[in-house]
């Protein structure tokens, strides 16, 4: 895990030198502290600011979880657990999976924009405080969280020079002409000569002192200094006070001054700027231009204009652009989307707007469904995290309205690869258990969730959970003669009983699956999946060569498509082969592949599996120290996938093997002590350690022929089902189906 998540600074941090200081003694002292103030106020910079100071602190770094984005408050445990990079394959609640990651850990969790969910997180963050003696909480919001220990931080508005200050810089970064900053006459040290104040710094400081001294305003108002002069802002901001203060008697002074700049700005906008303004509310966290032109455009804001309107609002410092590994992004401060929000409620027409913008991103939830069996692979893995809160936002819409029930089940079920192939096992679950409990009359929609569902839950080690809803999902697919539907559940019930260590029933339910896809012409990750799984109940049953086939027939389909998930799992078939020819050079280099195509898609189940093997690959190769290390390294990976190797025998051979032959070259007292080594390393350090782990052939010692081996090698009949499956007829191989 890397130290920090924390976003890079995109311009330079002005000013609040004696607050930082004051914050960062009070994180020294307090275990709980909370930055409170007016939206805009700056809280969220100060905040990240210290806490990328204090880092260094802390064991296990700095963390942020941004919840300003979600509105469903059983979200926070997620966005938690998101935020701390976890990838928990278990039924456990993401409380719990919190709890037991955080038990034993030193770190500092930065909380930002949470003040619309205290109700659900001030008892998460009590909670975790109590029972993680080494976490410290940075809460950022508009109020305290009431929980006991809280030290509340206020945050006042910049004072004078700092304000000036700011002013000026943004003003140069948006290209205005110089901003006079010096404040009165001062005399010239050691001269005699007294210099004259700089001609419009008065002016300056009048505007600083009307806009309160908030950052957000003052930014506002420097994107206009190109085009207006600081007097000529004076003046208009003067009209919109006396207009704003007659009809807000009740607002806070500071909220009120806030909501005066914000609404100054929407006035200086166009109307077609103004437009769009009330439109992007709808976005939550990050969204691209291609989203906007489909959910913003019309016949009164033509796509084909959005993007100029776009550049006028970021030149305003209302939008912000920000780099995301899916490419540039757009964001509107929350301060600015509320703003926005009430305008667009005011034209009638918000409804209308959230189904656009669901209706975007199901559409992008299809696309990346299809392109996931592509060579865009890692492109569809990066662009579904960068819209995981818009994804969030779309789920919400559909299951809000219940006509919408369907849609709420189609887009959980498409959303499969996120779920299952990105290490998102337990949000999936939850979206979809929601859809499934709604009754949607759509029959599709319903079989596509039900299967997803139980193998979700496959995954997780819940087989009860995964038979209900995979023998719903089969009998309902019988009835109603939904022949791609019962193949997907047959599958998943091979999945189950390979997991379970039934490895004749695995290999006829799987090959029966298969039998099905090659028939209806459907090829894609989860038919690839499906022979891999023959080839390690193959493998189990001791067929190696047989094994060996399936995966390199699969290896090469997976490279003719750019398919990278299922291939690691057939890299890690054929590694085991090579391990077994003591080619131990060949094996290293497969399961590296494997580990490093795993960490990329966060799937924990194919990366520990790889690890355990690798360990193998090295006691065989003469390094048991370094063994143990992988293997002490592999145990609290499987505590977040579930039951270590599934609780099955055959999964277990090769980590069992592995354990023998180390404790027996290192003594019982080092190889106890290498695994503790291994058991204390985060995953990214046992990532790197693991592909930078190649070692030289010359020190690698010769494989003990008589050592046992996890599988037995033969041969037997080819098993029905496992030929290379025909293509879709449709040519975009059928992911959406189902």
């Amino acid at each position: 895990m890397r130290r920090s998540n924390l976003p890079a600074e995109l311009n330079r941090f002005v000013g609040r030198a004696a607050e930082q200081a004051a914050l960062t003694a009070l994180l020294e002292t307090s275990r709980l502290v909370t930055v409170v103030g007016v939206g805009g106020v700056g809280k969220t910079r100060l905040a990240l600011r210290a806490a990328a100071g204090a880092q260094n602190r802390y064991g296990e770094g700095v963390r942020l979880a941004e919840l300003a984005p979600l509105r469903d408050p059983d979200l926070v445990a997620y966005a938690l657990v998101e935020a701390l990079g976890l990838t928990d394959h278990t039924p456990k609640a993401p409380r719990e999976v919190l709890l037991d990651h955080l038990a034993e850990r030193r770190m500092l969790l930065v909380v930002d924009g949470f003040e619309h969910l205290v109700e659900s997180c001030a008892p998460l963050v009590r909670e975790l405080l109590a029972h993680a003696p080494g976490l410290t909480v940075l809460a950022v919001g508009r109020r305290p969280l009431r929980v006991a220990g809280e030290a509340v931080f206020p945050l006042a508005p910049m004072d004078e020079a700092d304000a000036v200050a700011l002013l000026a810089e943004r003003a140069a970064e948006a290209g205005a002409p110089v901003v006079p900053v010096n404040r009165a006459a001062s005399l010239v040290p050691g001269t005699g000569t007294v210099l004259a104040p700089e001609p419009g710094a008065a002016a300056v400081r009048e505007l600083c002192r009307r806009l309160d001294g908030i950052p957000l305003a003052l930014e506002l108002a420097a994107g206009r200094l190109p085009l207006l002069s600081v007097e000529q802002m004076l003046h208009r901001l003067d009209d919109r006070f006396r207009l704003l203060t007659d009809g807000e008697r009740g607002a806070l002074p500071r909220h009120q001054t806030l909501r005066t700049a914000i609404g100054w700005s929407h006035e200086l906008c166009t109307p077609e700027e103004r437009l769009l303004w009330a439109r992007l509310s709808v976005f939550a966290g990050p969204f691209d231009l291609e989203a906007v032109e489909y959910v913003c455009g019309s016949r009164e804001l033509p796509p084909e204009r959005i993007l100029d309107r776009l550049g006028g609002l970021l030149a305003q410092s209302l939008v912000s652009r920000e780099d995301t590994p899916a490419g540039p992004a757009y964001r509107l401060l929350d301060t600015v989307a509320a703003y926005g929000a009430e305008w667009l409620a005011a034209l009638g027409d918000t409804e209308r707007m959230r189904r656009r913008h669901r209706d975007w991103y199901m559409g992008l939830a299809t696309w990346c469904e299809l392109e996931w069996f592509s060579p865009r692979q890692p492109e569809v893995a990066a662009r579904t995290e960068a819209a995981l809160p818009n994804l969030r936002a779309a789920l919400d819409v559909c299951l809000e309205f219940p006509d919408d029930a369907h849609l709420a089940q189609h887009l959980a079920g498409t959303l499969w690869f996120a779920w299952v192939g990105c290490g998102r096992l337990s949000e999936g679950r939850h979206w979809l258990e929601r859809a499934l409990a709604l009754e949607s009359g759509h029959e599709e929609a319903r079989l596509k969730a039900l299967w997803v569902l139980g193998y979700v839950a496959v995954l997780q080690g819940d087989g009860t959970a995964a038979v209900a809803a995979l023998h719903e999902c089969g009998e309902r697919a019988r009835s109603t003669g939904n022949a791609l539907a019962e193949a997907y559940a047959t599958h998943r019930m091979g999945c189950l009983a390979l997991l379970s260590d039934d490895l004749p029933r695995a290999e006829s339910l799987i090959g029966r699956a298969l039998d099905s896809y090659r028939e209806l012409g459907e090829l894609n990750s989860n038919v690839l999946m499906g022979q891999v799984e023959v080839a390690m109940a193959r493998a189990f049953r001791g067929d190696l060569e047989g094994a060996v086939a399936i995966c390199r027939e699969v290896r090469e389909v997976c490279e003719e498509r750019g398919e990278q998930w299922t291939r690691a799992y057939a890299l890690y078939v054929l590694a085991y082969s090579a391990w077994t020819r003591d080619a131990f050079a060949e094996a290293r280099e497969l399961l590296t592949e494997c580990v490093s195509i795993n960490h990329t898609f966060r799937d924990l189940v194919g990366l520990v599996l790889a690890i355990e093997l690798l360990a193998l690959v090295t006691v065989s190769e003469g390094d048991p120290a370094e063994a143990a290390v992988l293997q002490g390294a592999a145990v609290p990976v499987w505590d977040t996938v579930g039951i270590r190797l599934f609780g099955s025998e055959a999964f277990d051979g090769p980590r069992a093997l592995c354990e023998q032959r180390a404790a027996e070259a290192l003594g019982t007292e080092a190889f106890d002590h290498a695994v503790r080594e291994g058991r204390c390393l985060p995953l990214d350090a046992v990532v790197e350690r693991a592909l930078a782990g190649r070692r030289d052939p010359a020190l690698a010692g010769p494989a003990d022929p008589t050592a046992p081996r996890p599988f037995r090698t033969a041969r037997s009949a080819g098993v029905p089902g496992t030929r290379k499956p025909a293509g879709s007829p449709t040519g975009k191989g059928g992911e959406a189906a189902g």
